[in-house]
C-alpha cells in the first residue's frame, strides 16, 4: 500500500492525504488554497482502500499522531499539520513550494 501511496503522491507537486471530517485537513488545504498551490486532495475516506492507506501513512509518519492529514511536495514526505505549520510560520514553506514547482512568484 505505500507503493500507492507514494504513486499517487508524485501525481501532482503538492498532494495532500485528508478525511473530510477531519478539521486539521481542511486548515492544511486552505492553508494551500490561500498560498494559490493547486494540491491534489486525495480524501481517504473516499476511497475504497482509504483505511489501508491511511495505516500506509501512518507508518511512513514514525507511528505518531494522526494519520492525516499527511502533505507531500514535490514527491517527498513533508508532514503532518505540525510540520507543515511550523514551515510556514518559519518561512520555509513557500521556497519548498516554489522549488517543486507548485508556486510562481
Amino acid at each position: 500500500m505505500a507503493d500507492r501511496v507514494m504513486k499517487l503522491a508524485s501525481e501532482r507537486a503538492v498532494v495532500v492525504f485528508t478525511l473530510s471530517s477531519c478539521c486539521m485537513c481542511h486548515t492544511v488545504t486552505k492553508l494551500m488554497q490561500d498560498l494559490s498551490v493547486n494540491a491534489l486532495v486525495h480524501e481517504l475516506d473516499s476511497d475504497p482502500r482509504g483505511k489501508e492507506m491511511e495505516r500506509a501513512l501512518l507508518k511512513m509518519l514514525g507511528g505518531r499522531g494522526p494519520a492525516v492529514p499527511v502533505v507531500f511536495i514535490g514527491g517527498k514526505l513533508v508532514g503532518g499539520t505540525n510540520r507543515v505549520m511550523s514551515l510556514h510560520l518559519g518561512g520555509e514553506l513557500v521556497p519548498m513550494l516554489m522549488d517543486a514547482g507548485a508556486l510562481w512568484l
